[in-house]
């Protein structure tokens, strides 16, 4: 499923617009970066409630298909200053982390 029609199907409201056309290939949820970076894999959404600058460093080293911010999250001030280096789209959402871990589960089957 590409990203655009993943975040049509979860109603997800588009803070960055990147590469909308990347298959979502499965899904991590995680807010402890390091464990991102070493399970995460290249084509996944990311799941998070992590806003920083950090977000855009490791969506690039993991690359992830898109960022999807949840429980209303938004980017602080140095993220929102990064996302136009990143080829991933972030979203955010008022859904939980595990609802919309759940919604990508039944989704794409992973």
């Amino acid at each position: 499923m590409k990203v655009s029609d993943l975040a049509e199907k979860l109603n997800l409201e588009c803070l960055y617009r990147g590469n909308q056309d990347r298959e979502v290939t499965g899904c991590y949820a995680g807010d402890l970066l390091s464990r991102v970076m070493s399970r995460a894999g290249a084509g996944h959404a990311w799941v998070t409630i992590m806003s920083n600058v950090n977000v855009a460093a490791v969506a690039s080293l993991t690359d992830a298909a898109c960022v999807i911010l949840t429980e209303g999250v938004r980017p602080d001030k140095q993220l929102e200053d990064k996302l136009g280096e990143l080829d991933a789209s972030v979203f955010t959402t008022p859904l939980s982390t595990y609802e919309v871990a759940w919604r990508i589960h039944e989704a794409i089957g992973a």
